[in-house]
């Protein structure tokens, strides 16, 4: 059986904005997270923000590629394994989901102001349903707090 897939449908809120919250919560449930995305600069600019997302605190991570990803509790990486034995997978910038059914929960974060990512998502929500992962989808209110639709 495959894990749970979550698709967060981005139109109030950029990924810089909604991911740093979503890997605290996975850090705060004990589980470790792997960030996949094909863009280097995308990489880049997170491994950044990471550090300096909250004026009180920083999310321990690292860019994958040292001898020590096996031991980080957010590894981010454009590859499609899981080095440091990640529970939780954010897949961005239509990253390829590789084996999701390893992880507890893949979240797809897309823009829904990006027409290509929509019909990249909604592909992958077709194929990961059909293969057997329990999906949800959700998406922001007016107020901003995300709200599960399907």
């Amino acid at each position: 059986m495959a894990g749970e897939l979550w698709f967060y449908h981005l139109e109030r809120s950029s990924v810089d904005e909604v991911l740093p919250e979503l890997v605290e919560k996975t850090l705060a449930r004990g589980w470790r997270a792997l960030i996949r995305s094909p863009e280097e600069d995308r990489l880049k600019s997170l491994d950044q923000l990471l550090w300096t997302w909250r004026d009180d605190s920083f999310t321990p991570h690292a860019v994958a590629g040292s001898d020590d990803d096996a031991r980080q509790p957010v590894l981010l990486s454009a590859g499609e394994d899981n080095p440091n034995k990640a529970e939780c997978c954010f897949l961005l910038d239509r990253a390829e989901p590789g084996g999701f059914a390893e992880f507890e929960r893949t979240i797809v974060l897309f823009d829904g102001h990006d027409e290509s990512a929509v019909v990249a998502a909604r592909g992958l929500w077709k194929r990961a349903s059909g293969e057997g992962a329990s999906v949800s989808y959700w998406r922001q209110s007016e107020a901003g707090r995300w709200e599960k639709k399907a």
